[in-house]
Formats: C-alpha cells, sequence, structure tokens
C-alpha cells in the first residue's frame, strides 16, 4: 500500500516579511544612507577645500620666490601707488625694468591677480587675489622708519589675501605677509 502525506500548509512565519517589518527596514535604511550620503559631501567638500588651499599656497609660494630674487637685485625702484612698483634690476650688460602690481577689476585676462610684468608681457603669478599693498621702509633704526619716497626705499614689504570659493564650499582664505626684502643694489639718501 503507497501511503500519501497530504500537504501541509506551510506556517505564517516562513511566508516572508510582514508590511510593518519592511516600511521599518525601510525607515532605517533610508536614515543610513542619509548619513552615507553627508559623510560623502562632507568628504568632498574638504577635499576640495585642502585643494585650494594647497593651490593659493603653492602660488603664494612661487610668486614670492620671483618677487624676492629681483626685489634684491634692484637698484631702483618706482612707486607707482601701493599696489605697483617698478623696478630697475640691474644685469652683467645692461638692465631691465619690471614692475610687480595688483589688478583689482572684476575683468579681463589679469583680473584680481598679482602680476609681473616686462617688455609688455604680463605673467600672472597669483589669481584669486582679494587685496594686495606693498609697504616701503627706510634704514632708520630710530623713530619712524616709513620711507616717504622713492630715494629713501630701501626695504619693500608685500600683503597679499587670496580667496577661493567653490559652488557649495565654504570660502578658502590664505593671507601672505612677506619679509621686508632689501633692495640690495640701491643706494638710499635718508
Amino acid at each position: 500500500m503507497i501511503s500519501t502525506i497530504p500537504p501541509t500548509k506551510p506556517s505564517r512565519s516562513t511566508r516572508g516579511f510582514t508590511l510593518t517589518e519592511i516600511l521599518i527596514a525601510t525607515g532605517i535604511s533610508s536614515f543610513i544612507m542619509v548619513g552615507i550620503l553627508q559623510t560623502f559631501l562632507m568628504i568632498g567638500r574638504s577635499g576640495y577645500n585642502a585643494a585650494n588651499y594647497c593651490v593659493m599656497e603653492a602660488e603664494s609660494r612661487r610668486a614670492m620666490e620671483t618677487f624676492s630674487q629681483e626685489i634684491r637685485m634692484a637698484g631702483n625702484v618706482t612707486w607707482t601707488s601701493s599696489t605697483s612698483i617698478t623696478l630697475t634690476v640691474p644685469t652683467s650688460a645692461s638692465s631691465y625694468t619690471v614692475t610687480y602690481a595688483y589688478d583689482a577689476s572684476a575683468s579681463g585676462a589679469t583680473a584680481k591677480s598679482f602680476y609681473r610684468e616686462v617688455s609688455g608681457n604680463k605673467r600672472i603669478l597669483v589669481r584669486n587675489v582679494t587685496s594686495l599693498a606693498f609697504q616701503r621702509y627706510k634704514l632708520v633704526t630710530s623713530g619712524s622708519n616709513i620711507a616717504a619716497n622713492d630715494l629713501e626705499t630701501k626695504q619693500i614689504q608685500l600683503t597679499l589675501q587670496t580667496t577661493m570659493k567653490g559652488a557649495t564650499t565654504a570660502a578658502a582664505t590664505n593671507a601672505v605677509l612677506s619679509a621686508r626684502y632689501i633692495l640690495r643694489n640701491k643706494s638710499v639718501s635718508t
């Protein structure tokens, strides 16, 4: 005799998840996903700001190196304004003039930049400059050492500030205060 076992109905617990369980799991998963996305965005913004700081710092260092080499060799300085100076740099054969200036305009090839100009050729040294100022000093140890004219000027100091901002990031700002560079080849009148 062949015996057959009648099929049994599976119990309720083996059929799947209830609607309540699915809703709870979906809610918890959505909170976890929001946290992961926020963390991803925060890391991306932090990385973007870190890259901005690196770019600004590298540009500033290169600009200070170029500026310091020529300012130390300069035999004469012409003070155009607090944002522009012209140097006469002697070479072995003759001399050349170089202008360091800040273009505060909002448009143009050199807009918001600190640049170096020799024979009409401009080379941007630092971009995204928000403020720049040259200060001039004389070699007086007592009293005021701020130079009043080109003849008294023996030292130059540069202060600049750069700012970079992304669409969804906070502004990254870098402030640079140079050393006082001495014009070694310039004779002074006190």
